[in-house]
């Protein structure tokens, strides 16, 4: 689904990897999931005109849990393999939403490493992160075969 600047998530990170490189938008991402401090200039790129709000101060602001679903979303469409630890180590967020798409990245990239991060998952108190660890569980299971 296209945002309301017309660019979908993946288009924007896609084209800011043409701009940047991947390895720097990977590595913007992995500073913001490792609690560094945010790189604002990339925050409108990971999410669009709802970065607005939390580079105002709002939900949350930029310490909040928004940047870093934003940054685990943008490793769905950038990926390097210096993001493996971070992605695995995000199992234990403390945001529902970061753990979901943790579970997303750990099945579109088959993140091997996070296999049993992924059982822990199954048992999240939040149905939709038990789904995505699911998912990423057959992805790698079915990978490995």
């Amino acid at each position: 689904m296209a945002s309301q600047w017309g660019m979908t998530p993946r288009e924007s990170i896609e084209g800011e990897c043409a701009r940047r490189g991947t390895r720097d938008v990977v590595a913007n991402c992995v500073a913001i999931l490792s609690g560094e401090a945010v790189d604002e200039a990339m925050l409108p790129v990971l999410a669009g005109p709802a970065a607005a709000q939390v580079l105002r101060g709002g939900a949350g602001s930029v310490t909040g849990y928004w940047p870093r679903v934003w940054a685990m979303r943008a490793l769905l469409y950038a990926w390097d393999e210096s993001a493996r630890t971070v992605v695995v180590d995000s199992v234990n967020d403390g945001s529902w939403r970061v753990r979901e798409m943790c579970a997303k990245v750990v099945a579109r990239h088959c993140v091997d490493d996070a296999l049993e991060a992924m059982v822990g998952l199954t048992n999240d108190p939040v149905t939709r992160v038990r789904q995505a660890a699911h998912r990423a569980l057959v992805r790698l299971v079915e990978a490995d075969a």
